[in-house]
């Protein structure tokens, strides 16, 4: 029996040589960034902050792209308001220069007015009349003072006292003062003085009725219109007018001791006080009858034309005490 041959078991070594084996690269230590930390592990936002964040980031670039041409334009724009607001002083330079002096006027004439208070007397009121700026309203004053138009303010009262201002109640448009009066000839008509009260009012802007001005009343601007009624005139029926109230006769006078805008529109003003303004605080501390235009009868009354309303409304801030002119005239 024949032996089956013996295959030799080569081993690795001698099929394979041994590859010569070379020693490892030396790497550099190169020094490199120290990593970010992981983004999901230190920040955790949901996809709303996200979406938040992200449309103001991009709102943000936007606008900082349209801010030179946003800053081109206000600057543009503060340019113009520069000019504009020169424009506006030359102009009102201008104006001034052009337009007349309504606080410093000059006075013509010296009037006064001695005062007392239930007998007894108060002092001295001295008024300078602006003959040049209100020929006709200081005509007036200075005729009444003197006497020269047949009756005087002598032995008349103050009729109303105001937070601002004190009134005095003028002449009388009826009885012995119109006779007197006609018998010089004099004319207390009021529309010359509401004319020029009219230029007075548009020549001269602003507060004219200032602290220590004199002004002749003119015209009432809270006079209600004309009341229509129907009335019977020769077996046919008419409509006809009836006037509530009654004007200013332009003899009352009021003296302001603060600034009153209130009287800028029925009041010209005609002088103002060179001396004794004490006097006229001092009658502004008298004693007057409380309003009472807050009653619902006064005001119904009032609305309808009652006249009685109209009688009521006179008594109010009417002085307890008797305010009277013991003596007046003119100054040389």
């Amino acid at each position: 029996m024949l032996r089956s041959p013996k295959f030799l078991q080569s081993s690795p070594q001698f099929l394979h040589p041994p590859i010569p084996t070379s020693p490892p690269p030396q790497v550099q230590n190169i020094p490199t960034l120290t990593p970010f930390p992981n983004f999901r592990q230190c920040c955790k936002f949901s996809r709303r902050e996200l979406s938040i964040g992200s449309s103001s980031l991009l709102l943000l670039l936007l606008g900082s792209q349209n801010l030179e041409p946003l800053f081109l334009q206000s600057k543009a724009q503060a340019e113009e308001n520069i000019a504009d607001t020169n424009n506006i002083n030359e102009g009102q330079e201008e104006n001034s220069n052009t337009t007349p002096n309504c606080t410093n006027k000059n006075p013509t004439r010296k009037a006064f007015l001695d005062i007392s208070i239930d007998g007894e007397p108060v002092g001295r009121i001295i008024i300078g009349l602006y003959g040049d700026d209100a020929p006709a309203g200081a005509a007036r004053f200075s005729n009444l003072v003197s006497g020269a138009a047949g009756i005087s303010y002598r032995r008349k009262e103050f009729i109303k006292i105001m937070p601002n201002y004190v009134q005095h109640g003028g002449v009388r448009s009826y009885g012995v003062d119109v006779e007197l009066a006609q018998k010089t000839g004099s004319n207390l008509a009021v529309e010359s003085l509401i004319d020029e009260w009219q230029r007075s009012y548009e020549k001269c802007p602003g507060t004219k009725n200032l602290a220590g001005t004199v002004s002749i009343i003119v015209r009432n601007p809270l006079k209600p219109p004309p009341k229509l009624k129907v009335v019977a005139r020769q077996g046919k029926l008419e409509i006809d007018q009836e006037e509530v109230g009654t004007d200013p006769n332009g003899t009352e006078f009021a003296i302001a001791t603060k600034d009153s805008p209130e009287l800028d529109a029925s009041a010209l003003v005609v002088g103002r006080v060179l001396g004794g303004i004490e006097v006229a605080e001092r009658i502004e501390q008298v004693k007057t009858v409380n309003e009472n235009t807050s009653s619902p009868y006064f005001r119904v009354a009032k609305l309808i034309g009652d006249k009685r309303a109209v009688v009521a409304e006179r008594g109010f801030n009417r002085p307890y005490s008797k305010v009277v002119v013991t003596n007046c005239g003119l100054l040389e």
